[in-house]
């Protein structure tokens, strides 16, 4: 039985979030930037056709970039409200003749679907992180339902990034011992950190790229959400009116992001991996 992870929790919080979960990725530069690197690595791994799985869909902001790739959607994700939003926005934003279906599950029990059910599965925006001491039942259900040889695209919340983000707040809403122990282990969460008001499992990307490898992942690359960008919020916002300069900003991010030495920077690290074994013969 998990004592952290409380999907009860998750699903009230994303619930409560509402349409900010949609708005989120475009409210300034710094999160303008996130979302391209997001959907950079989509394009690097999705094909017309494909089948797939997009757990913790929320309200659809990459099931639209999903669609737009030419991929068919099973949206799942544990938030009824967040669920009732993305099939609001598929009819507004164009998207529904992509989405499948769209499933309230758990993460941690994907037993309604098949072995192999799908050619792809993405997980960005954190479901794992969430998962905090299930992130293992999760991280089996999903490659258990991805066919071998198929690709898996996830995003987990930063450590070392988000205390960059975060560190003012940090260091004057706890203690010295608590923000070691959060470092330590990774967990937010109220048992670590008493006035957390966010459950979750932060990674840094030398614990990422070991989790994955001792579920025999390959690991084909990672990358930051963001590096250059991550503490600079107001000053770059005037940048998106130049589309050269922000052009530039964008090129420059993408190849700052897959630095070894800038892994940890982002509030959030991407993993392209593969599943083990080899693709069925077309």
């Amino acid at each position: 039985m998990s004592e952290l992870y409380d999907p009860a929790w998750v699903a009230a919080f994303y619930d409560k979030y509402g349409d900010k979960e949609w708005a989120r990725w475009d409210t300034n530069a710094v999160q303008a930037v996130r979302f391209h690197v997001h959907r950079y690595h989509l394009a690097q791994a999705i094909r017309p056709g494909m089948r797939v799985l997009e757990a913790g869909a929320a309200s659809g902001r990459f099931t639209r970039e999903l669609a737009a790739l030419g991929a068919q959607v099973v949206a799942l994700d544990l938030s009824p409200g967040q669920l009732a939003l993305h099939a609001e926005n598929a009819q507004s934003y164009g998207f529904d003749a992509a989405v499948e279906a769209r499933v309230l599950a758990d993460i941690c029990d994907l037993g309604r679907f098949g072995e192999g059910s799908f050619d792809a599965v993405v997980c960005y925006g954190g479901p794992l992180s969430y998962a905090l001491d299930r992130r293992d039942a999760a991280l089996r259900e999903l490659l258990r339902v991805l066919k071998p040889g198929g690709p898996l695209l996830l995003s987990v919340m930063s450590n070392w990034g988000t205390h960059q983000e975060h560190l003012r707040d940090i260091l004057a809403g706890g203690t010295g011992e608590q923000v070691a122990e959060v470092i330590r282990t990774g967990d937010l969460h109220p048992s670590t950190w008493p006035v957390a008001t966010h459950r979750c499992h932060l990674f840094t990307s030398g614990e990422l790229r070991s989790w994955l490898g001792s579920h025999g992942v390959q690991v084909e690359s990672l990358a930051a959400s963001n590096a250059l960008t991550t503490a600079h919020h107001p000053g770059l916002d005037p940048l998106r009116k130049d589309a050269s300069r922000w052009a530039t900003l964008l090129a420059l991010e993408l190849e700052a992001c897959a630095q070894p030495g800038m892994l940890d920077m982002g509030t959030h690290l991407i993993a392209v991996a593969k599943k083990p074994g080899s693709p069925a013969p077309v």
